[in-house]
């Protein structure tokens, strides 16, 4: 008991030193010491945290789920599920409850996008299956009713006239109809194509490998706000960014993805963070935008870590709410990620009431004193921390 309490002092006074030290003589450290204790200290920022009221009924998930479109417009979710005899969409609204199923000419699913306008409800499915309607991109609109097919219903291929996908993985479609494309989940393709409202070609890049503007399974697009389109190359360990109206490749992102390539990216709407999905470590990376013009390096605000083997596969964001809903193909489910700050608001007239705050500044007065105190929890965590190191 004696050693115990004697590593208590010694940890606490350690640490006393240390904070001093780095208060007073942190100019005189070694760049890597002085790198060393900041990073250790750091506390990673909470952005989101989990809707566990989404959806209200999680046993219309019968399939795995592949992917999630969002029509913010009209405050739609659309899931799509694989397997036998089950509904292939499910619909959902933005607050869990189920609307409807349908399961008209979809074979297998794997990427989903909702491009709703106040004129039209529409969504988008990249299917990769072998049947008839397989190796396809068909738009529908929300009740099921199929509405285009683009590429060759039934056949895989390379060729542009008419237009053939092999596996195509997932699309963006603009407001304008706009349409970018990544095909090649594996199959004989790999290749970015942007396609005009009336399906002609506009620019492609189409070539397997490793250099710029090429890929290994390119397996999700977006457009961020500035006109630049982002692509998830997966097995080359790395986003890709191009000019939406050129084509021209301005550049790559891949210092975040040394122990694996991103499987999904999207932009929060207020164009601050790019959401990556990780699907093998089961994980979401919350990165900082880059500025206009500047494409920089990859930099990780945030951290989503999810259980083991819940492989998150493909994920839409909200650009209403800014949720963040995830499809998880081990899991076979969706999940909703809501903002930290949004989930305050919503919760404000509650805690006014029950803490008898008699205004906002009382409550962010409460939520700062709540932050000190959890870095005050944690920094008693790292106490304890060391003293186990010590007796062991």
């Amino acid at each position: 008991m004696t050693r115990f309490w004697v590593c208590i002092a010694g940890a606490g006074f350690f640490l006393a030193l240390l904070v001093l030290h780095s208060r007073f003589c942190a100019s005189r450290l070694p760049p890597h010491l002085h790198l060393a204790f900041k990073v250790s200290w750091r506390a990673e920022e909470i952005l989101y945290r989990l809707d566990v009221d989404w959806p209200k009924y999680s046993e219309y998930f019968t399939g795995a789920t592949f992917c999630v479109g969002v029509d913010s417009l009209n405050g739609l979710v659309y899931v799509a599920q694989r397997g036998d005899n089950i509904p292939k969409v499910l619909v959902f609204t933005e607050d869990g409850y189920f609307l409807r199923a349908w399961n008209y000419t979809v074979d297998t699913p794997h990427g989903i996008f909702a491009a709703s306008t106040p004129q039209e409800k529409s969504v988008w499915i990249t299917d990769v299956g072998s049947g008839f309607y397989g190796h396809t991109i068909k738009k529908y609109n929300s009740f099921g009713d199929l509405v285009q097919v683009l590429g060759t219903p039934g056949k895989k291929g390379t060729g542009l006239n008419p237009l053939q996908f092999d596996n195509p993985a997932e699309l963006h479609v603009e407001d304008t109809g706009d349409i970018y494309i990544v095909d090649g989940d594996g199959g004989l393709n790999n290749r970015l194509i942007k396609l005009s409202q009336d399906f002609m070609i506009l620019w492609l890049h189409g070539e397997n490998g490793t250099g710029p503007a090429k890929f290994n399974i390119p397996h999700s697009v977006t457009v961020d706000s500035t006109g630049r389109v982002w692509v998830a190359d997966r097995g080359n360990k790395r986003l890709q960014v191009f000019d939406k109206d050129t084509g021209d490749w301005l550049g790559e992102w891949n210092n975040c993805f040394s122990e694996e390539g991103p499987s999904a990216v999207r932009f929060t709407p207020d164009g601050k963070y790019v959401v990556v999905a990780q699907l093998n470590l089961s994980r979401l990376l919350i990165l900082a935008a880059p500025p206009v013009g500047n494409i920089g390096h990859c930099s990780v605000v945030s951290t989503i870590q999810l259980a083991d083997q819940v492989s998150p596969h493909l994920l839409e964001v909200s650009r209403e709410t800014g949720a963040i809903y995830v499809a998880e193909i081990g899991a076979k489910q969706v999940q909703k990620y809501i903002p930290v700050n949004s989930w305050h608001m919503a919760k404000l007239p509650d805690l006014l009431d029950f803490y008898h705050f008699t205004s906002e500044n009382d409550y962010t007065a409460f939520l700062i004193s709540l932050t000190q105190f959890e870095h005050h929890i944690f920094h008693q965590q790292q106490i304890i921390l060391m003293c186990f190191m010590l007796l062991s």
